[in-house]
């Protein structure tokens, strides 16, 4: 489909096939605390990129929870976004699984907030999520509604492969959306140097930070 061909286009999915098969070959890094049951005062939703490992991902989930769980001013848990994460580029059933899961939360939860993170594949799926105008006839996706979407404290990409095309997110959540992409990054930039797409490590502080203040 046209809007399909938009989002993925030969470069990057090449790109995209390159840098996971460095996610794979990248060294592990250690399990943040593991989050409390019930209902916390933040649930940090966590979308993971194309082949990468972990439970909330090895490259960005993991590592900026834990920070997360040191800076926010409030109570934590944590959720994988249940969805392929390969090459299938199965959107649709990522941001299903993401609303599901908030819808569910809220319904639990009545003052629970949210901080979602989207890397690689996964901002593809928050963005899909949130509405974003390229991604508004992806197969399959499913629409976070108002009512979601208003307790969404804060949204934090990182190699977004929307960005490299120009889109944003909607503008209701702009000032919430913090973006990084690491210089020469292919995914979410104009550069050719692929390792630079597993390199996000130096943006977790100002990411964190970024959603202490808006929680």
């Amino acid at each position: 489909m046209a809007d399909r061909k938009v989002l993925l286009s030969e470069k990057w999915r090449i790109a995209w096939v390159f840098a996971a098969a460095l996610v794979v070959a990248s060294v592990f890094f250690p399990l943040p605390r593991a989050h409390a049951d019930g209902c916390s005062d933040v649930d940090v939703v966590v979308a993971r990129g194309t082949g990468e490992p972990g439970w909330l991902g090895d490259v960005v989930g993991n590592q900026l929870y834990g920070l997360l769980q040191d800076r926010l001013p409030a109570s934590t848990t944590a959720y994988p976004v249940a969805y392929p994460a390969d090459y299938s580029f199965n959107v649709g059933a990522g941001t299903a699984d993401l609303v599901g899961h908030m819808a569910s939360q809220a319904a639990s939860c009545p003052g629970q907030r949210f901080v979602l993170v989207g890397y690689s594949q996964g901002a593809a799926v928050v963005h899909a999520a949130l509405g974003t105008g390229a991604m508004a006839g992806y197969p399959g996706r499913v629409q976070l509604p108002a009512y979601l979407g208003d307790r969404i404290a804060a949204v934090l990409l990182f190699g977004d492969p929307m960005r490299a095309i120009g889109w944003t997110v909607p503008g209701e959540y702009a000032g919430r959306t913090g973006d990084w992409c690491t210089g020469g990054d292919p995914v979410c930039g104009a550069g050719w140097n692929a390792p630079a797409h597993v390199s996000y490590s130096n943006s977790f502080v100002a990411a964190a930070n970024f959603a202490a203040v808006r929680i």
